[in-house]
C-alpha cells in the first residue's frame, strides 16, 4: 500500500526541482493525489490520474506523471491537462485555470482505450487475441544531442528531462542489423 503522503511528496519535489507549484485548490489536489496513487497501486506505475491507462507499461510511457505533455502544457497554458502542476502566475490567481486541449496524440489515446477495453471481459480479451495480432509498438532509441540523455521508447520525449531540450534535439539512434 503506497501512503498518499508519498505520492504527495513526490508531486511536490518533482515541482519545486522544475519551478513550479502543485493545485492550490485542497480537495481538487487530493484527488489527483488520491488518482495518481490508485494508478501506482493498480498498475505498478503513477499514470497520468487524468488520462485512461491500458495497464500496460510500454504503451503508458508518454502518461507516466508527469507526463511528457506537462512542459508544453505550463509553457503555453500555465498548467497541466489535470492542473495538478501549475505555474507561478496561476498559483498567485493571476490566471484561471480553465480547461485546455488535450496534446495526446489520438493513436496513443485509443491504444489506450482499445487495450483498456479488451481487458475487460474475459471472453472479449479471448477472442481478441485469438482473431488479430496483439497490440505491438516499436520501440526506439532517442538520444538527446544537447546533453546526450538517451531513452528507449515510441517517441522522443516532448521535453529533455535533463536538460530541457525541445523534441526537435533528439535523433534516432539505428543499429545497422546488416552486421
Amino acid at each position: 500500500m503506497i501512503a498518499l503522503e508519498n505520492v504527495r511528496q513526490r508531486a511536490e519535489s518533482d515541482a519545486k526541482t522544475y519551478g513550479y507549484y502543485l493545485n492550490t485548490d485542497p480537495d481538487f489536489l487530493k484527488d489527483l493525489l488520491e488518482g495518481l496513487k490508485h494508478n501506482e497501486e493498480r498498475y505498478g506505475y503513477p499514470s497520468c490520474p487524468c488520462r485512461i491507462a491500458s495497464g500496460k507499461f510500454e504503451f503508458d510511457r508518454d502518461i507516466l506523471c508527469p507526463c511528457d505533455y506537462r512542459d508544453p502544457d505550463i509553457k503555453e497554458y500555465g498548467y497541466c491537462y489535470c492542473a495538478l502542476y501549475i505555474r507561478k502566475d496561476v498559483f498567485e490567481g493571476k490566471t484561471p485555470i480553465v480547461p485546455i486541449p488535450e496534446r495526446r496524440p489520438l493513436d496513443k489515446q485509443a491504444r489506450a482505450n482499445a487495450t483498456t477495453v479488451e481487458a475487460s471481459s474475459e471472453e472479449s480479451y479471448e477472442r481478441t487475441r485469438m482473431q488479430e495480432e496483439p497490440l505491438q509498438i516499436k520501440m526506439k532509441i532517442w538520444y538527446c544531442r544537447q546533453c546526450g540523455y538517451m531513452c528507449f521508447r515510441e517517441d522522443p520525449p516532448y521535453i529533455c528531462p535533463i536538460c530541457k531540450a525541445k523534441r526537435e534535439r533528439f535523433s534516432e539512434i539505428r543499429i545497422d542489423s546488416r552486421i
